[in-house]
C-alpha cells in the first residue's frame, strides 16, 4: 500500500511538472492538472484526495472510486461551529434496503442555518452527536430492487439532513433526481435558496399585477439576489434594504429596481421611491425591529412574511399594525411549505430550477472549496464577511467533482 500511495504521489508531481508520460490521460494526470489549474487558494490536495486517485470512471456511470476511508461531520456538543464540528470516521452506510438510495455526496455548502445548527439555536436540535448538513449534492451508486425513480450514476439532491459525510443512505422518495449535466457545485445549493425565493413570492400573495411592488431586506444576501431576479422576471418591482450603502451597486447589477439604506426613516425613504404605490408584500429576514421597519412600508391589509432571523432577536410587531392597519404577519419555513405539495409538486419545482441553472440563468457565486478534513477552516472562513460567494466542502475531493 505504501508503494503504491508513493508512486502515485510520484505520478501526480510528474503530471504536475509536466515530466511524466501521457500528461492528462489518466484519472491522475488529469486531477494533478486540476489542481494545478485550480491553485492553493481554491484547495489544497490533500493524502485523502491522492488517495482516490486509482481508478478513471466509466462514461454512463462516474461514482467515486472506493474509499480507504469513510467520513463524516460530527458535533458532540453545541458551541462555535469551528471549536465543537470534527471530522470523524465511520462505517459505511451499506447496502440499500428495498426502497432506499445510496449516493456518494460530492458537495455540500455551509448555511446560516447550518452555523445555528452547530451553536444549538436552530430549531431542530438533535440528540448528540450528531451530523450538520441542510443540503448537498451526489452520484447515486446503488438503488434498493423496489426503486423505480432513480438509478446509479443520477445526480441527485437529499431532501434530507445529515449531508455533511461522504456517503449518504436515504429513502427513495428522499432524493430528487438532476439532469446529468446540472453543474455539479451549482446542484449542491439547489435544495434551499432557489425555492425559498420561488415560493415567497408565490405562496402569500396569488394575485400580484404588472408592476407591483415589493419590499425586502437583508437584499444582498443569496435568498434576497434571487428574489429580485425572480420578482424581475414576473415584471414585480422590488425595495432592496440593506445595511449599507457600498451593497447597492452589485444588487443592481443583479436586478435590483431600487435600494434604501436600513434605518428609522424607511417607510419615508420607500415611499419617496415609489411615489406612494401600494406594496403588498414584505419580505423579512432579519427579525427584530427590522421586520416592523418593513411594515411601516407595506399597505393597509398587506403581508409581512420572515423566513429568518439574522438580528438574533424575535419579531418585533407594533400593535397598529396589526389592529388598525390590518398587517398581516406570516412565517416560512422551506420544509413546512414542501410538505403541502405532492412528490410530483416538488419533483416540478426542482426541476425548473435545475434547468435554469442548466441554462445559467441562476448562478450561486463559489468562493473556495475545502477538504472534509478541513472542516474546521471551512466554517471559520463562511463565518466572515466581505467573501462575496459560498463556501463549499467537497468530501471525496476536487478529482470527483471533475469527474461529476
Amino acid at each position: 500500500m505504501r508503494q503504491c500511495f508513493a508512486r502515485c504521489v510520484s505520478m501526480l508531481q510528474e503530471t504536475t511538472n509536466g515530466t511524466g508520460p501521457d500528461r492528462g490521460s489518466s484519472g491522475i494526470g488529469q486531477s494533478a492538472a486540476f489542481f494545478a489549474r485550480s491553485g492553493p487558494d481554491v484547495y489544497a490536495p490533500t493524502l485523502q484526495v491522492v488517495a482516490y486517485v486509482f481508478v478513471k470512471p466509466a462514461e454512463d456511470f462516474a461514482p467515486t472510486v472506493r474509499r480507504l476511508e469513510v467520513k463524516k461531520v460530527q458535533i458532540t456538543q453545541f458551541g462555535e461551529p469551528e471549536d465543537v464540528a470534527e471530522c470523524v470516521e465511520c462505517s459505511e452506510v451499506g447496502a440499500p434496503a428495498a426502497d432506499e438510495v445510496a449516493f456518494d455526496v460530492l458537495a455540500f455548502p455551509i448555511n446560516p442555518a447550518d452555523i445555528a445548527f452547530c451553536r444549538g439555536g436552530y430549531r431542530l436540535k438533535p440528540g448528540i452527536p450528531a451530523t450538520p448538513g441542510a443540503e448537498s449534492v451526489g452520484r447515486v451508486t446503488a438503488v434498493g430492487e423496489a426503486v423505480t425513480g432513480v438509478k446509479p450514476g443520477n445526480l441527485v439532491i437529499n431532501l434530507d439532513r445529515e449531508n455533511w459525510a461522504q456517503q449518504r443512505r436515504v429513502k427513495a422518495d428522499r432524493v430528487v433526481a438532476l439532469p446529468r449535466d446540472t453543474d455539479v457545485l451549482q446542484a449542491a445549493m439547489i435544495r434551499i435558496n432557489p425555492p425559498t425565493a420561488m415560493l415567497l413570492l408565490s405562496d402569500f400573495v396569488t394575485d400580484f399585477g404588472p408592476k407591483d411592488w415589493i419590499i425586502q431586506n437583508a437584499s444582498n444576501s443569496a435568498v434576497g439576489k434571487l428574489i429580485a431576479q425572480f420578482a424581475r422576471e414576473r415584471n414585480l418591482h422590488t425595495i432592496n434594504v440593506v445595511r449599507r450603502d457600498s451593497a447597492f451597486e452589485e444588487l443592481f447589477h443583479d436586478g435590483a429596481d431600487a435600494c434604501v439604506v436600513d434605518g428609522p426613516d424607511l417607510a419615508s425613504s420607500v415611499a419617496a421611491i415609489t411615489k406612494s404605490a401600494p406594496i403588498r408584500l414584505g419580505i423579512d429576514a432579519v427579525a427584530g425591529s427590522a421586520a416592523a421597519r418593513i411594515a411601516s412600508c407595506v399597505a393597509d391589509g398587506g403581508t409581512v412574511c420572515t423566513y429568518g432571523a439574522m438580528s438574533g432577536e424575535n419579531v418585533t410587531i407594533p400593535a397598529p399594525e396589526l389592529i388598525f392597519r390590518g398587517i398581516e404577519f406570516k412565517g416560512f419555513i422551506l420544509g413546512r411549505f414542501l410538505e403541502r405539495r405532492s412528490r410530483a409538486e416538488i419533483a416540478q419545482i426542482y426541476s425548473q430550477i435545475a434547468e435554469r441553472v442548466r441554462d445559467g440563468g441562476i448562478v450561486t457565486p463559489v468562493n473556495r472549496i475545502y477538504a472534509i478534513d478541513d472542516i474546521k477552516d471551512a466554517l471559520a472562513h463562511a463565518q466572515r464577511g466581505g467573501r462575496g460567494g459560498k463556501i463549499l466542502v467537497a468530501p471525496h475531493g476536487l478529482k470527483a467533482l471533475s469527474y461529476a
